[in-house]
């Protein structure tokens, strides 16, 4: 595959390589600017990644060096992980949404015992087995941390005001707040013909929360200090149609390819999510943890083969969807339960 992509307007996309995920790899998009070159996601801390991330920069006629700024649309690690590089090779700042920029501040101050332990908790709130949630308690209680993605991610600089025209001169990039993947993410929209002249409403940056043949992950946001019942789910479907009502000319998101007719790949996902939460009220005809929806919920594989962290995050959209449907008036809580178990109302 062509690393660099040369999408026209002073627009280009790397692709910076994510270490064993099946998505291959994140779509760093690189944006000329009148104060010089800002990235958009920055990719995965892994040195193939770092290699792949210059090597793309200097591919577009320029260098870490002269990057003036990043625009960060959420705080995963395969989109923040190199960032703190690349403010260290070039002093550029980093920007970020209030909401995710707080997941990050946490995420830092939390020793990473502590995220095992509020995990575990969560897990067997949830009904997972004891051998699922035994390497999480066994890694909190021995006293050695181990180094995982994301637990030290950079701590932004600035933050992205959802509604504002963002300070990049000589362009007019519109910062527009789609929680649901996470709690901070934002879709960039450039309020600028195509330079192709394609009929639409400008170029649409959108992250992880439209994709063109997949759907992104919504989970619950996971946070020790925050007790907040949240509806990531309902976040997600509401900023969908807010991002259709766009209607970008082309949409060049952070995996995959970009594409175009955003409210129809729109309407495609919100269809998609009514069908599966109308196909979790049929399988919760008997009342079921949300570990046990999970093993019976319609995944890229068999839960057999899914292995151990997936699982994890497989259980936390089950729960989402559990937390949408208990919002919507159409599931409850069985009185008593425990764990807890749901059934449709």
């Amino acid at each position: 595959m062509t690393q660099v992509t040369d999408h026209g307007g002073g627009v280009w996309s790397l692709r910076v390589p994510i270490p064993d995920n099946p998505l291959g790899y994140t779509l760093v998009h690189l944006l000329d600017t009148d104060r010089g070159p800002v990235l958009i996601d920055t990719g995965w801390d892994d040195p193939e990644s770092w290699d792949a991330l210059t090597e793309g920069l200097a591919a577009c006629g320029t260098s870490v060096g002269e990057v003036t700024g990043v625009l960060i649309t959420h705080h995963h690690p395969d989109h923040h992980g190199l960032s703190a590089k690349v403010r260290d090779a070039s002093g550029a700042w980093i920007a970020m949404h209030e909401a995710d920029a707080s997941v990050v501040r946490r995420t830092r101050e939390n020793p990473p015992e502590r995220w095992y332990a509020f995990m575990a908790a969560k897990l067997a709130a949830a009904g997972a087995p004891e051998e699922h949630m035994a390497p999480l308690i066994a890694a909190r209680d021995s006293g050695r941390a181990r180094s995982l993605p994301g637990l030290a991610p950079a701590l932004p600089d600035r933050t992205i005001t959802p509604g504002d025209l963002l300070d990049l001169p000589g362009r007019r990039l519109r910062a527009i707040w789609t929680p649901g993947h996470t709690p901070g993410h934002v879709c960039l929209h450039l309020e600028e013909d195509h330079p192709a002249g394609l009929a639409g409403n400008g170029r649409l940056f959108s992250g992880d929360h439209l994709l063109p043949g997949i759907t992104p992950h919504i989970g619950l946001y996971e946070d020790p200090d925050d007790a907040t019942v949240t509806d990531p789910l309902g976040d997600y479907l509401d900023s969908l149609e807010r991002v259709g009502r766009l209607a970008p000319a082309e949409v060049l998101p952070a995996h995959q390819h970009t594409f175009t007719d955003a409210p129809a790949r729109v309407r495609e996902l919100l269809d998609h999510h009514e069908e599966r939460l109308t196909g979790l009220l049929t399988l919760l005809a008997t009342p079921l943890t949300p570990w046990q929806l999970a093993e019976r919920m319609e995944w890229n594989r068999p839960w057999e083969q899914i292995p151990y962290g997936s699982r994890t995050i497989a259980v936390s959209e089950a729960e989402a969807h559990l937390r949408r449907l208990v919002k919507l008036g159409r599931a409850e809580a069985v009185a008593g339960s425990d764990p807890v178990t749901y059934a449709p109302v």
